[in-house]
């Protein structure tokens, strides 16, 4: 999806931009919706439609710049393909991390909280580590086959699973190391504690790998017999 004219300090720019603005939104309309409900599920519909859309809009217009990955699940899935290189991806990531960390600390500016918070929140347990798998792997597993049938639709294909993923997964469809990162630094609606990090980090990257050996095999047409 990235063009090739693009210098990589710009790529990293947009990675770095894009990453930022989506934890940000992930961060602040949580704490958006968690201000104007007590219901936690109308919190979470406030919560889940921003970060929808916003990568409808992130994926647009920065993805013809970057490859809009935003998220070193995608990248790692990228480099198994070896359609970027080590240096490269590892650059992306450290990027996608650092917009991560500043996307939460902006928002908290944003609504006057405290600038850097650690999170209280628990998220761990093996439903929620399996959820993660679920949910990363039918991420890269979209973006994988919206590329190959219909590039132009990934936009909407890629904020549409996000929406859905958010509700049909025990976890909210983190589905991003640089976001699950980014989160841990608010401790409000949408934080994670930093010592449930690395069971989601590792479930994220299992379900981008099983996605890729997946759908490199479905989406690869064989020849009728007797060809």
């Amino acid at each position: 999806m990235s063009d090739a004219t693009f210098n990589l300090s710009r790529r990293l720019a947009a990675e770095a931009l894009g990453t930022a603005i989506l934890v940000g939104t992930v961060v602040g309309s949580g704490i958006m919706a968690d201000n104007l409900s007590d219901d936690t599920a109308v919190s979470l519909l406030g919560n889940t439609i921003p970060t929808g859309a916003i990568l409808v809009v992130l994926i647009t217009i920065l993805g013809p710049i970057s490859g809009a990955h935003f998220n070193p699940a995608v990248t790692f899935a990228f480099l198994l393909k070896r359609q970027i290189g080590l240096q490269v991806a590892l650059a992306y990531i450290v990027v996608q991390v650092l917009g991560g960390i500043f996307g939460s600390i902006m928002a908290h500016v944003m609504f006057e909280l405290p600038t850097l918070q650690t999170s209280t929140t628990i998220r761990t347990g093996f439903g929620q580590w399996f959820a993660e798998i679920v949910a990363t792997f039918g991420l890269v597993g979209t973006i994988l086959a919206g590329i190959r049938f219909r590039e132009s639709a990934v936009p909407w294909l890629v904020g549409l699973y996000i929406t859905a993923a958010y509700w049909f997964t025990a976890s909210t469809s983190f589905a991003n190391p640089a976001v699950a990162i980014g989160r841990s630094f608010t401790d409000t609606f949408s934080g994670i504690r930093p010592v449930d990090l690395p069971g989601f980090i590792v479930c994220q990257l299992v379900g981008a790998a099983l996605a890729l050996a997946l759908f490199s095999w479905l989406l690869n047409p064989s020849k009728p017999a007797g060809e």
